[in-house]
């Protein structure tokens, strides 16, 4: 069998990660939650949890049932997303005796719990990875000169807490909920909105745009959300092809994964099967 890559999480990082693997012949499987909170909704192959199918830059993802139907669609030549919150089909892989890669890409800020000696190949995205301890490799996610670089000793940088800026727009651009509830969406992506203008509501209360820009992701209304979660993202470029494209740092990152996995020997017989 080849080399199978599970990736846990759909969002945009993960996708662009997704993205430069499918692209480069690797087989994939993603799993997700049942209700993905997913802002950048266009780039990421989590959507396909919600309508059955999607695609990012031309390739598709398709929602599959179990663990075989996710085979069926990777050898179909497409990305399989399966409903896998626990990764239990990590350990179905297993038994099948599949040479496996896991990246935990689903950017939850605290480290991979998954033994070092259960998998091939452990590659942790971002902050609270420890090459040796929690991942055999980590990829850098801040951005700077070291961001997409393999690290194989040692930790990657901590969480500044702060999201990237873009036009010397940083924390301002995200949209957050002001309270627990249910979300409503009053715009959809790729919308231009002014300042001020409402994007959605949680229980009555609005979230309003800070400045002029376009919304490059927003959350799918009607799901409940909690007091600070992001809910959307406003972008002063107010370029809305953006909405539609792979950002440069998931791309980044997706190159720091793939040098990872060709450069373990080990795997380098299965990649290709």
């Amino acid at each position: 069998m080849a080399l199978i890559t599970l990736i846990r999480g759909g969002g945009d990082l993960a996708s662009g990660v997704a993205l430069r693997l499918y692209r480069a012949g690797l087989r994939l499987i993603i799993t997700e939650l049942p209700q993905p909170l997913v802002v950048r909704r266009f780039v990421s192959f989590a959507e396909a949890v919600y309508s059955g199918s999607c695609q990012v830059e031309g390739v598709k993802a398709v929602k599959a049932s179990d663990l075989d139907q996710a085979l069926q669609i990777s050898d179909g030549g497409q990305i399989p997303v399966l409903v896998d919150p626990e990764a239990s089909s990590l350990l179905e892989l297993r038994l099948r005796q599949a040479p496996l890669v896991l990246v935990e890409a689903r950017m939850t800020k605290l480290p991979p719990i998954t033994p070092l000696n259960s998998v091939s190949l452990i590659i942790g995205l971002g902050p609270g990875c420890v090459a040796g301890q929690n991942c055999h490799a980590g990829i850098e996610t801040n951005r700077g000169h070291q961001l997409g670089k393999v690290i194989w000793e040692g930790a990657t940088e901590a969480d500044t807490g702060e999201p990237d800026t873009v036009l010397n727009q940083g924390g301002s651009r995200v949209l957050r909920a002001p309270t627990q509830g249910f979300i409503q969406t009053c715009t959809q992506i790729g919308e231009h909105v002014e300042a001020g203008e409402l994007v959605a509501e949680v229980e009555g209360i609005p979230i309003t745009a800070p400045f002029p820009g376009v919304i490059r992701g927003l959350i799918h209304t009607g799901l409940p959300v909690w007091n600070g979660l992001k809910i959307g993202d406003v972008d002063p470029r107010d370029e809305a092809r953006y909405c539609y494209l792979v950002s440069d740092k998931a791309l980044a990152v997706g190159g720091g994964v793939l040098e990872a996995i060709l450069a373990t020997t080990v795997l380098r017989p299965h990649l290709w099967d």
